[in-house]
Order: structure tokens, then C-alpha cells, then sequence
């Protein structure tokens, strides 16, 4: 059995001299005293697995609606590809993985139903009130919406989780940063998101057949690895050669960050977090030229997929359903949950926020029956 202590030294036996410590971590915004036997960001990732945010992952849209197949991936799924992802490169490059997985794990407890439609919709909607951002509501839920602990509101996090939470803001709203970079765990943790959503959504955009291998040819990324892959294998089927290409991708990917990364800490000399922090760049990054190439994957998902007839339809509904579910609310609270109605009489944030956090925490499934419910009379309340 290993206590706290000789998990914290066995971190300071194995991370390399820039990973992110538990045991120097700045600590969190509420003081507690530390548990027996797991590190900080240990309990991190435990609290945010425990939120109910995240449950409610598993029936928010990544592309597809929930309703529209079991196969295609939803936020949750997401999200426990990019924990793999990120956890695969911290460890290759000897960095901190319970502090790269809690940042995994957190970093899209903010996202609407129906995904980036919902968003849009709720930002313009809130446009005079603030706006709506997934990572800020994201930083919102682990420090203010989640109410599970009787000492404080959120989950009170490590700052350095939070600030990998945080890490889309600008460095001036960052929670109590000093330094111009994150630690490298979060730049991982972005870039492994980069990773996931575009060779996952490759997938999912060729098995519901919105992409074909055809146009695919038109991305050098895809192409060179599909060519490889082939020249290996030739009388694959296609199911095999749409999973096994997408292996490839993630797998160049992750090289070409690593060997990257790698040459940036020797070329900036990085030898402690504090030289990451005030690094002039990034630490952890793709190379120049292999930028240009997922970049171009990037636009080619955004015309023929994120832009096709099929999610773009589904994008008016997400539109109808947001827009009259927040009218129907703000226009009679009444009819808003008892403790929704509660922080709306005490007053704990204004009304169309609260309506707002409501809303953009709701599943698909539960979005479209509410909205059901509260437009068709012969709907059962």
C-alpha cells in the first residue's frame, strides 16, 4: 500500500524536471487538508469523474445526435479518447499523467446539447448578458455550478488543473497565473483534443456516409496514411481500412508532437516548470510543416462535414429547440425546476444567466423532451 507521500515521491523519482508536481502544486482556492493515499490531481480527476456534468456527457451531441445511432461518438466518448491520447504523450515524454487525465476529463463539461450548434445559439441569445463559451462554462461549472461539497461551491480543483480547465481564455483571465504559459501537461491536453476530434469525426464521417474515401484523397494527411496502410494490407475491407487508417493518423499525429516537443525543450532549454511558464512559445506543439497538413484535414471536416445538408439541418433544430425552451423560461420561471427557482429568488446569479446555465447543461435527449412537453399539448407534462 503507498501512502500520499511515497506517491509524491515516486513522481519526483520518475517525471522529468519540468513536470508539474502534486506536491508543488499552488494549491487550491479553498484550503483542505490532503488525503492519505492519493496525490492532488489524483482527487482532481476522481471529483470531476464524480460531477455531474460529467455524466451528462454521455448523451450530449460530439456531430451526430444521440438518437441518430449508437455508434457515433458523443462528448463523453470524446472525452475518454482525449484522456487516452493525452495520457499516452505525458507519459512518453515523462510528465505528470494524473494532472494531464483531470485536465482530459474536464475540459468540455461546458458543451450545450447538440454540441457547437447549441453553443452558437446560446451565445447569441446571451450576447447583451455576457455570451456563452464552453470552456468558460466549463471554468464555471468546476468553481461555481457544481454543488456537491459543504464547505464551498464547484469542486475546488488545483489551480493547475484549473488553469488547463481555463485554457482557451486569455492569459489575463487566467485564475491567478503570473506566467505566460500553462504547464506542458495542459498544452498536451489541448493539442490531444486537436488530435481525437479530427481523426474521430474522419470516422464517424465516412461510417454515416457524409465523407467517402474518394474526396479523402483530396487530404494529403489521409492520403499518405491510406496509401501506407494499403501497400501493408491491400485486400482489406473497408471497414478495416476506415479504422485501421484512422490508427494511422492519430499515430502520426502524436509522433510528430513528440519528436516536436522534444526538440523545443532543448532548443528553449527548458529545465523546470517555471522555464515552461516563461518559455517565448509553446513547449508543446506540432512541427511547422505538419501544422500545414492538419490544418488542411481541419478545413476540408469543416466544408464537406461540419457543413453538409444533414448536420447543418440538424443545426435549425437545435436552433428552434434552445431558443424556445429559453423564451418559455424567462418568460414564465415557474415552470423551471424547484432548485433552479431557487437560485433565481436568492438572487445567486441574474435571471437570464441562470436560465442559461440551465439550459446549456441539459442532454439532447432531455432538451428535445422538455421542448416536447412544453409545446405540444398532447404531451404528458
Amino acid at each position: 500500500m503507498r501512502t500520499r507521500e511515497q506517491l509524491e515521491q515516486l513522481e519526483d523519482e520518475t517525471l522529468v524536471s519540468y513536470g508539474q508536481r502534486s506536491n508543488q502544486s499552488r494549491g487550491r482556492h479553498y484550503p483542505e487538508p490532503e488525503h492519505s493515499y492519493r496525490t492532488s490531481f489524483q482527487r482532481d480527476r476522481d471529483r470531476v469523474i464524480h460531477a455531474s456534468a460529467f455524466r451528462r456527457l454521455q448523451y450530449k451531441t460530439q456531430v451526430f445526435v444521440n438518437h441518430e445511432g449508437d455508434y457515433y461518438r458523443t462528448r463523453i466518448t470524446h472525452t475518454m479518447e482525449v484522456a487516452q491520447i493525452a495520457r499516452s504523450i505525458a507519459r512518453s515524454l515523462g510528465l505528470n499523467q494524473d494532472l494531464t487525465e483531470a485536465i482530459s476529463l474536464a475540459h468540455d463539461l461546458g458543451h450545450t446539447p447538440f454540441g457547437h450548434s447549441g453553443e452558437k445559439v446560446l451565445n447569441e441569445i446571451m450576447k447583451n448578458d455576457g455570451g456563452f463559451e464552453h470552456n468558460a462554462q466549463s471554468y464555471r461549472i468546476v468553481t461555481h455550478l457544481e454543488d456537491r461539497y459543504p464547505d464551498f461551491k464547484g469542486l475546488n480543483l488545483s489551480y493547475e488543473v484549473l488553469e488547463g480547465v481555463d485554457k482557451h481564455r486569455t492569459r489575463y483571465d487566467r485564475p491567478g497565473g503570473d506566467g505566460d504559459q500553462y504547464t506542458i501537461e495542459a498544452q498536451i491536453v489541448d493539442l490531444a483534443d486537436e488530435i481525437a476530434y479530427t481523426s474521430h469525426d474522419v470516422d464517424d464521417g465516412l461510417t454515416s456516409g457524409l465523407l467517402a474515401f474518394d474526396g479523402l484523397d483530396m487530404v494529403p494527411l489521409w492520403k499518405r496514411n491510406f496509401e501506407k496502410l494499403k501497400e501493408r494490407h491491400p485486400n482489406l475491407g473497408k471497414d478495416k481500412v476506415k479504422y485501421q487508417t484512422v490508427r494511422l493518423l492519430i499515430d502520426e499525429q502524436v509522433t510528430d508532437l513528440l519528436e516536436e516537443t522534444g526538440r523545443r525543450i532543448g532548443k528553449f532549454g527548458i529545465k523546470t516548470v517555471g522555464d515552461v511558464r516563461r518559455c517565448p512559445e509553446e513547449v508543446a506543439a506540432f512541427s511547422s510543416g505538419f501544422r500545414q497538413d492538419f490544418l488542411e484535414m481541419k478545413r476540408y471536416l469543416f466544408q464537406n462535414m461540419y457543413r453538409h445538408p444533414h448536420v447543418t439541418r440538424m443545426e435549425g433544430k437545435a436552433a428552434k429547440v434552445i431558443q424556445e425552451l429559453f423564451h418559455l423560461y424567462e418568460s414564465n420561471p415557474d415552470i423551471l425546476p424547484i432548485n433552479t427557482r431557487e437560485k433565481i429568488k436568492n438572487k445567486v446569479d441574474p435571471l437570464r444567466r441562470i436560465i442559461c446555465d440551465y439550459i446549456a447543461g441539459m442532454t439532447d435527449r432531455f432538451a428535445i423532451e422538455e421542448y416536447e412537453k412544453l409545446t405540444e399539448p398532447s404531451i404528458r407534462v
